[in-house]
């Protein structure tokens, strides 16, 4: 509602939140699996969870079954690309933010959840509450819990309930300018191309919020199934949008080099290239073999078992 500038400050404030945040744990699960907490009984705890239990659950259906999940959280990062229409300097500042991108997951999810597997135990019954808006499951707040830590879970139950408003903010500019652009292009009714003078696509930020109301459903008595019916839809989702920009990667090189141009006249190369992108091409879609895969093995699991 307050154009392109204050969602920018804002999620500038958030995202300095969150990085403080994580940092602050990728510390504290360093010395929570070193025993350097002296209020957790368990003392040095090393790597002995990824023995027993175990990190990997229910075999390889179980590895398969979190790609939806796995593909939510890290859902999000392609915003760089629609907010280099609304930029003062695109050719300087999405480069910059690119990179950023890329260490960010490299550094923040990657460590982050490798310290979490370190210090909560995969079988963990509390993990079985993580859903819908229960932080307190969180094994974030599981994994400071368990060193017996006070205050702390309090503290990091508000930074995740900030990082869901970011998310909620985020996803709303992203899904009003995609309606915008595909109005733009004669993909999406007319309407969605209205812009105010402060250069908000107002009709399109109406319809987005108003997909919120969804949240609703939670309350009905199948609420938890169309919950993860629409999280597996935005899962799935995910893994069409970056095949498709991997693909376009692809052919936009094709089609460059076809012109007779070289990667010299590009403003920015991707940091692995076209072979980057074909990997990433391919793993998305194995990763939506691998749902397909999921889905009948429950489908004859239950058909069997009837």
């Amino acid at each position: 509602m307050f154009g392109v500038r204050g969602y920018g400050e804002v999620e500038f404030v958030l995202g300095v939140i969150k990085v403080i945040a994580i940092i602050g744990f990728i510390l504290l699960g360093i010395i929570i699996d070193t025993g350097g907490v002296p209020t957790d009984n368990r003392g040095y705890i090393g790597g002995q969870y990824w023995s027993n239990p175990g990190a990997f659950q229910n075999g390889f259906k179980g590895f398969c079954s979190v790609f939806v999940t796995a593909a939510f959280a890290f859902a999000g990062t392609e915003l760089v690309g629609l907010a280099a229409a609304e930029a003062d300097n695109p050719r300087k500042s999405l480069p910059k933010a690119t990179k950023q991108v890329f260490w960010r997951i490299a550094l923040f999810y990657i460590i982050s959840l490798t310290l979490i597997g370190l210090i909560v135990p995969s079988n963990d019954s509390r993990l079985l509450n993580a859903s819908g808006g229960n932080t307190a499951a969180s094994p974030f707040v599981l994994a400071i819990k368990a060193a017996n830590i006070k205050a702390l879970p309090s503290i990091f139950n508000a930074v995740i309930t900030l990082s869901v408003l970011s998310v909620a903010n985020s996803c709303t500019y992203g899904s009003t300018r995609t309606l915008h652009a595909l109005a733009e292009h004669h993909m999406a009714p007319a309407i969605f191309k209205y812009v105010d003078k402060e250069g908000r696509p107002l009709i399109a930020l109406i319809v987005s919020l108003a997909f919120g109301c969804l949240a609703y459903i939670n309350e009905a008595e199948a609420g938890n199934t169309v919950f993860n019916w629409l999280l597996a839809l935005s899962g799935l989702s995910s893994f069409v949008t970056w095949g498709s920009i991997c693909l376009s990667h692809i052919r936009f090189r094709a089609a460059w080099k076809a012109q007779g141009m070289t990667v010299d006249d590009l403003p920015f190369q991707a940091a692995c290239g076209v072979w980057g992108s074909w990997i990433g091409f391919l793993l998305n879609v194995l990763c939506l073999i691998a749902q397909f895969y999921i889905a009948l093995f429950v489908s004859c699991f239950k058909h069997t078992s009837q």
